[in-house]
C-alpha cells in the first residue's frame, strides 16, 4: 500500500523534524493507526512538490515526523479554471467541489442565485465555507495535487459577474449556438471563468446579466443535466479543449 498522503500548511525542510498538525494527527494516528517508523507523504499546498517523511515520535495528543525527501510534482493543468457555482443543497455541492478539484479546477466561488434555495449568513456561512475548503483539501490528498484550490467567500451572483478578469467567460445555456468544443474563441491567457447555476438553473434575468458581463453561452448537448453533472461535464470539456485531458 502506498504511503498515506496528507496536507499540512507548513514549509518543509529536508532532515527537519516537524510536529503534525491536529488534522494530520487525527487522520494519520487516530484513524489510520500509524506509529513510529511508518512513512507518510506530506504537501503544503503552496508548491509543486510533496515530501516523504517518517513518523519519529507518537504520544496520545501529538506526533512528529522527520522530512527525508522532496519530490517535484508537475500535474497541474495549463488551464486555470475559476468555477462560479450556484450553491446547491446538501451533498450535491460537496460532490461538485470534490470532483471539480480532481478534474483540475483552481478556484471555486459559491454563488447565491435566485434559485439556490440555501439560506446561510454570518457565522454559519463561514463554517460552511470552511467545510467546503476541507472537502477540497481531501480531494487534493486523494488526487495527487500539490496546490490546493481556494474556496472563496460565497457572494451574490451579480458581485461575481462584476469582478475584473481577463479570462474567457462561459455560461451554460440550453439554447446556445456553440458547444464548448466548438467555441469560436481562444483563451488568451489560459484562464476561464465558468458559471454554473444551482438546481433549477439560472433565471432569465441572471442569464441576461451574465451576457451583459460578456459571458458566452455554450451548450453541453441535447439533454438536461443536473447542476453537479453540468459542472463536471463542462470542466472535462474545457480540459479537453484547452487543458491536459487528451
Amino acid at each position: 500500500m502506498s504511503n498515506p498522503r496528507i496536507y499540512q500548511a507548513d514549509p518543509f525542510i529536508i532532515n527537519e523534524t516537524v510536529k503534525l498538525s491536529d488534522d494530520a494527527f487525527g487522520h494519520l494516528i487516530r484513524v489510520l493507526r500509524l506509529t513510529t517508523g511508518d512513512l507518510v507523504t506530506l504537501f503544503n499546498g503552496r508548491e509543486a512538490a510533496q515530501y516523504q517523511a517518517e513518523i519519529t515520535q507518537v504520544s496520545k495528543k501529538e506526533a512528529s515526523v522527520v522530512i527525508h525527501e522532496k519530490i517535484i510534482v508537475e500535474n497541474e493543468s495549463p488551464l486555470n479554471i475559476h468555477l462560479g457555482q450556484g450553491i446547491s443543497r446538501g451533498d450535491r455541492m460537496d460532490f461538485t467541489l470534490q470532483k471539480s478539484v480532481e478534474l483540475g479546477v483552481n478556484t471555486i466561488t459559491p454563488l447565491f442565485t435566485e434559485r439556490c434555495g440555501v439560506k446561510l449568513n454570518g457565522e454559519r456561512l463561514e463554517k460552511k465555507r470552511q467545510q467546503w475548503q476541507k472537502i477540497v483539501i481531501s480531494a487534493c490528498e486523494q488526487s495527487g495535487r500539490c496546490f490546493v484550490p481556494q474556496v472563496t467567500q460565497p457572494i451574490l451572483l451579480n458581485e461575481w459577474l462584476g469582478q475584473e478578469t481577463s479570462a474567457l467567460k462561459i455560461n451554460l445555456h440550453p439554447k446556445a449556438e456553440h458547444s464548448i468544443m466548438g467555441l469560436p474563441l481562444e483563451s488568451s491567457d489560459n484562464r476561464v471563468r465558468l458559471l454554473i447555476g444551482p438546481e433549477g438553473g439560472l433565471s432569465d434575468e441572471e442569464i441576461k446579466q451574465a451576457n451583459q458581463a460578456n459571458f458566452h453561452d455554450v451548450l453541453l448537448g441535447p439533454r438536461v443535466l443536473r447542476t453537479e453533472t453540468a459542472a463536471l461535464t463542462a470542466i472535462t470539456a474545457l480540459q479537453c479543449r484547452y487543458g491536459d485531458l487528451a
